[in-house]
């Protein structure tokens, strides 16, 4: 069937009788109708939706609320008008609804709102092949997000060791990820290894499994991160931060393809292509006998290099609005738009914390945000771009500049409190401390 020729549906939902008496005319405009309640209704085929809003009950309209969420159309709302004087039925068809239509029905409107509606849902999925094309190769029209995208391109198809550097919050397992999906093992595992975060007396039979009775506690066989990703991608992330025996270990699995699991005495042959990512200079660690030079060259046969946000400013709106669509799902709103002065905020901003930080100041937006706006105070950044409005004193001046310090490394390293002190140089009760004189400590922290 021809694209201009495909039947449109409509899903009615608690049709009343004047939506029944629609529903021909509707049909003879080429609309395939299905009806169902709020409670039982099957949306998998439908275009658009028609509620008739039945009930201002906190219940029906939660009800109907997970509807459109887990529909993802567009939704007409259908009332009296009456109800659009309740303000809590003004607020949600505000909300949660593409448009509204009070009764009776004017045919000519209705028709006008869904053919709206119905053409927005033809553009979302035209574009949504390339949305998540984007979504994959990371979002952006800077040249520095094209170069990475033809980068990876060319570097996925290859067997090699890719080196992948930058600035924390850069994206670089992303570029890992990517660089498995597209390449010949993209229905193999991808396994990641996080070399800072698994303890160190840990880490050796973690990354290389032990047999049963190697040492106290190991009543079964453990297979290792690294076998596991046999026939697949093993990313080794934060590679800077792995313990010089165990890059010895590496090195030797690198230049055999094999591995022992502890109290073993047998090898075991691994086929994995190797991604490696570091925000350390390893050439310097090299240097001050931290990182060895030998593992260095077996991990830097290709490169990519991670550009910092700040470096990328073209791209912040589109990410931004990204993110705003990623976690509207999880507060349960719709995406928020931005304000002028909150995208004019977030555009001078520095983001030390990079793509990492702005999606955790969308994200607190979508929370934080009362209107239909996200506005510079939702995502924290209001100190940052206000302090010129005023002549401060010292002390404000000194109060203003812990506060953004803090917000910056809470964002960067969110519910890691070990982690935002070593960030800002402090101790950990000194951290907390500040925390409560700027009343930044909440009980999820």
């Amino acid at each position: 069937m021809a694209e201009a020729d495909k039947m449109r549906t409509l899903l009615t939902i608690d049709s009343c009788s004047e939506c029944k008496e629609l529903m021909p005319e509707l049909e003879a405009c080429g609309w395939q109708i299905e009806s169902g309640t709020v409670g039982d209704a099957n949306w998998d085929d439908a275009d658009v939706g028609l509620v008739r809003l039945q009930s201002s009950e906190s219940s029906y309209l939660d009800k109907l609320k997970r509807l459109i969420i887990n529909s993802g159309i567009d939704w007409i709302a259908v009332v009296v008008p009456d109800l659009l004087h309740r303000p809590k039925i003004a607020d949600f068809i505000s909300e949660w609804f593409f448009d509204y239509h009070t009764l009776p029905f004017d045919r000519d409107r209705v028709e006008v709102a869904l053919g709206r509606a119905y053409g927005m849902a033809r553009l979302r999925s035209l574009t949504h092949g390339r949305t998540q094309q984007v979504d994959l190769d990371f979002l952006g029209s800077s040249r520095q997000a094209t170069d990475l995208r033809r980068l990876i391109c060319k570097l996925a198809p290859a067997e090699s060791p890719v080196l992948i550097r930058g600035e924390s919050g850069t994206g670089k397992e992303l570029v890992a990820r990517a660089l498995h999906w597209k390449s010949r093992r993209t229905d193999a595992p991808f396994v990641a290894i996080n070399c800072g975060a698994i303890p160190e007396h840990l880490m050796q039979s973690e990354v290389f499994g032990h047999e049963k009775g190697a040492f106290t506690g190991a009543h079964q066989r453990k297979i290792g991160r690294i076998e596991s990703a046999d026939g697949g991608t093993l990313f080794l992330d934060e590679i800077g931060d792995l313990p010089l025996d165990l890059q010895a270990n590496l090195l030797r699995f690198l230049q055999e393809m094999q591995i022992e699991r502890v109290g073993g005495d047998k090898p075991i042959p691994v086929d994995v292509r190797v991604l490696a990512a570091t925000h350390v200079d390893l050439e310097e660690a090299i240097r001050q006998g931290q990182f060895r030079e030998d593992l260095y060259y077996r991990l830097n046969v290709l490169e990519v290099q991670t550009s910092p946000l700040r470096e990328r400013r073209s791209d912040i709106t589109a990410l931004a609005r990204h993110f705003a669509r990623i976690y509207a799902g999880e507060v349960g709103r719709k995406p928020r738009s931005f304000s002028e002065e909150a995208l004019t905020a977030m555009n001078q901003y520095d983001w030390p914390g990079n793509v990492r930080e702005l999606a955790n100041r969308v994200r607190r937006g979508m929370v934080m945000a009362d209107g239909r706006q996200i506005k510079p105070a939702d995502l924290g950044l209001a100190m940052a771009t206000n302090a010129v409005d005023k002549q401060l004193t010292l002390r404000e001046q000194v109060m203003m500049a812990e506060k953004v310090a803090l917000e910056q490394a809470l964002a960067t390293h969110p519910h890691n409190m070990k982690l935002v002190a070593r960030t800002l140089a402090i101790s950990r009760p000194t951290l907390y401390r500040l925390l409560h004189k700027h009343q930044l400590m909440t009980d999820d922290r």
